[in-house]
């Protein structure tokens, strides 16, 4: 282990306090600065200071004042959806029990699925009022019961055909706003009327030729007592 340093002692020791041995000018004769001054031609050297990098000024004064609330910004995002897998028990033409919404409990028959990933379906509309619809494969039962389809033509159906028009909202003048609104009835395009009744006839003729399949469409699925979900055969 190196030994500690001494303190070096000053050359010009106090002989009272703020009194030293040596005057000021023998001081500078021993220190050697007439040397360095002499060797600069007659003043000490001195060193330019190292030129800090100048920032770029702003172009705008940035506001002393700003928003309280925050101000939200969009979230970048570069995910790609992938396409939803169709589950191995749905192929087209099977029959399907559908498990919510407006059609709860009603059977239909699958047609395609969109590019959305949603299923295509219907009724038919003529045997159990269910029209041409979108639905989750997750709120749907697959059943063993399979119709041929092969001569229907669903080419035309995609996810643009069920959208519906964006009206815009027109000023109510003073007098209709205490007036009481008369609610329009929505009414259905001729278009898809007619789409309707032409899937309607190529499924029902498929339909037809098979026994007991109108009256098994037509009817409403439905748990009742003594039976258990886990054991039925769909």
């Amino acid at each position: 282990m190196a030994a500690p340093k001494k303190a070096r002692a000053s050359r010009n020791k106090e002989l009272i306090k703020g009194v030293g041995r040596l005057s000021r000018s023998k001081v500078y004769h021993k220190k050697g600065l007439w040397a360095i001054k002499t060797k600069h031609g007659g003043a000490f050297p001195t060193h330019k200071p190292s030129e800090k990098p100048t920032e770029a000024k702003p172009a705008e004064k940035p506001p002393k004042y700003y928003p309280a609330d925050d101000v939200p910004r969009p979230i970048p995002r570069n995910r790609k959806p992938k396409p939803t897998k169709l589950r191995a028990s749905i192929t087209p033409g099977t029959v399907l029990i559908l498990l919510a919404g407006r059609f709860m409990g009603k059977r239909v028959v699958f047609l395609k699925q969109l590019p959305s990933g949603l299923l295509l379906v219907t009724g038919p509309f003529k045997v159990n009022g269910v029209p041409l619809r979108r639905v989750n494969q997750a709120y749907v039962i697959a059943t063993s019961t399979k119709i041929d389809i092969s001569g229907v033509n669903v080419e035309k159906f995609d996810d643009k055909y069920f959208t519906k028009e964006a009206q815009k909202k027109k000023k109510k003048t003073e007098g209709q706003f205490f007036e009481a609104s008369k609610e329009e009835s929505k009414v259905l395009p001729q278009g898809k009327k007619d789409d309707q009744k032409t899937i309607d006839s190529q499924l029902i003729s498929k339909i037809e030729a098979v026994p007991d399949l109108k009256a098994y469409l037509a009817a409403r699925f439905s748990l009742r007592s003594g039976m258990k979900p886990h054991e039925l055969v769909f």
